[in-house]
């Protein structure tokens, strides 16, 4: 081979950085992280019944032939409606 060019020089291994101590894992304090619409529904539904609900929160599809399925669309669609049945579940947590 003529004249061969030389290779540079090997590079070094990557380094890590240090380890460190392992961070606690986050937790939020919201007490609705996580938690479904579904979940809140039904776990007030459980314990107030759509009667309850419809005393505390009287909207047309806690009152007539409520269902989940017809309170959560409705609830996803009405924002008021949602924030006061969150404060419900709020309550009730607190109990």
């Amino acid at each position: 081979m003529p004249d061969s060019a030389p290779l540079p020089p090997a590079l070094p291994e990557a380094v890590s950085p240090p380890a460190s101590p392992a961070a606690p894992p986050f937790r939020s304090r919201d007490p609705l992280h996580g938690v479904t619409l579904e979940t809140i529904l039904r776990r007030l539904v459980d314990f107030h019944g759509w009667g309850g609900l419809a005393d505390r929160i009287p909207v047309r599809c806690f009152m007539f032939d409520p269902t989940v399925t017809s309170s959560l669309k409705f609830l996803r669609k009405t924002p008021w409606a949602r924030l006061k049945l969150e404060a419900l579940f709020r309550d009730l947590l607190d109990r």
